[in-house]
């Protein structure tokens, strides 16, 4: 008799189906755990930790819009990154699962679903060495073999063992929070886990709290003491994406809580000393936004120790069909498909692409090529430039083509991006995230 082995937990609205879930799988796991409620995931992951977690995507009666669902993969993959989660989904919606799988789910189920099959994908995503496989350094931090970057592998060698304070500049799409990880890796600070913020989507109104936590009263919501990123990253790497998106007034508040290394919470009077270290990324110019008064000239000495500039993929080319093989070895795992041959005139097209969106275009570029088992290469293939504009084919190339052409114009800044396009903030994230760019 095999030996079970490993820790399930299963998150579904459904207690007939929870039932029928746990007797199929005591065969299984040596410990399966259920619930109907997914506010219970937090808890039951610090005290079961799971090596697997099959969540619904639906919860709220009559909705079956997906959204609660992704909202808990994200908050399961921000606590424990490499946790393998399956989902489970009524609809069979590839565009939903396909959402999912590019928010870090393993794999997909949809219901009515073969038990056979559910038992193997759960057994094989639960594997230590799969879930080594889709850990994101040990794939997407792939340095090529360009000049450029093999230079750049030799500077993060020597300064990932320090605890200088690094920021990473370049384009949307280069690889940014990757690297980021991988100079935590590489670090001293490695058994903690890194804590991320983005910059860019903190509000005014919530950048205290969110930084320095705030404690019981301090305002209406807040029912209980909550401790901030910097107090939740003590002893290890913090990193802040999206800097130079930060607003004049608040620049000074970070700097201060940097010069001071302490912060108070919110509503607090307790000085709390922080050992954290630092890494911050933009897309942004940061000296140029000095020149022009946007960014305090004393938070990027601070920030500053080292600067590191990613080149965006077509100043790097010898990298594009190394990196174009192995996202097409990714997907095509994931999907169990059968890997796409690259031949001479597919190489020639993706290295005539621009590649605006950089890496990430190139990755769901080739994953969208995995799932139609044909090479699909973007409407971009003409250089915005050289006279004839990109080829359009669709509404939706026209949108990203116009989204684009507002990222260059206004430096990267998504604030006024959203505001010259007359959308929300949030809404322009996920036309970014949608588009790769």
């Amino acid at each position: 008799m095999q030996m079970k082995k490993g820790n399930i937990l299963i998150v579904d609205d459904n207690e007939a189906l929870l039932v029928s879930l746990r007797m199929l799988l005591n065969g299984v796991f040596a410990d399966v755990q259920t619930t109907t409620n997914p506010n219970a995931i937090p808890s039951l992951m610090r005290r079961k930790k799971p090596d697997v977690v099959l969540l619904d995507m639906n919860f709220g009666r009559g909705i079956n819009s997906g959204n609660e669902g992704l909202f808990w993969l994200s908050e399961i993959k921000r606590m424990e990154p490499n946790l393998p989660v399956v989902l489970f989904t009524a609809y069979a919606d590839i565009d939903l699962a396909v959402r999912g799988i590019k928010e870090g789910a393993a794999d997909f189920i949809v219901k009515p679903f073969d038990n056979d099959v559910l038992v193997e994908k759960l057994k094989s995503v639960a594997q230590p060495s799969v879930r080594n496989l889709r850990s994101p350094i040990a794939l997407d931090c792939h340095w090529g073999t360009s000049p450029a970057m093999l230079q750049l592998r030799e500077m993060v060698e020597k300064v990932a063992a320090t605890d200088a304070n690094i920021l990473i500049t370049g384009e949307n799409g280069t690889g940014k929070e990757v690297l980021a990880r991988e100079i935590h890796r590489l670090s001293h600070r490695a058994d903690k886990k890194m804590v991320t913020v983005d910059m860019g989507a903190i509000t005014e109104t919530l950048f205290e709290s969110e930084l320095f936590g705030h404690v019981r009263g301090a305002f209406t919501d807040a029912k209980t003491d909550k401790p901030g990123k910097m107090e939740m990253a003590e002893g290890s790497t913090l990193f802040m994406d999206e800097i130079g998106n930060l607003s004049y007034g608040l620049q000074a508040k970070l700097l201060t809580a940097l010069q001071r290394r302490t912060i108070t919470r919110i509503g607090g009077t307790k000085e709390i000393p922080i050992d954290i270290r630092l890494i911050t990324a933009t897309n942004r110019n940061p000296q140029q936004m000095v020149k022009e008064g946007t960014f305090r000239e004393d938070l990027l000495y601070r920030i500053n120790t080292i600067c590191i500039h990613l080149p965006p993929l077509r100043e790097r080319k010898e990298d594009i069909v190394p990196l174009a093989e192995l996202f097409i070895k990714k997907y095509s795992d994931l999907y169990h498909k059968q890997p796409l041959e690259l031949d001479d005139n597919a190489r020639e097209q993706l290295l005539a692409c621009p590649w605006h969106g950089n890496i990430r275009e190139l990755e769901h570029t080739m994953e969208r090529s995995v799932i139609m088992e044909s090479i699909e290469l973007p409407a971009t293939l003409l250089s915005p430039g050289r006279g004839q504009g990109w080829a359009s084919s669709s509404l939706a190339s026209m949108e990203r083509d116009i989204i684009a052409r507002a990222i260059r114009e206004c430096d990267g800044n998504l604030t006024i991006v959203a505001q010259r396009l007359d959308i929300s903030r949030q809404t322009l994230y996920n036309k970014i995230k949608k588009y790769g760019l």
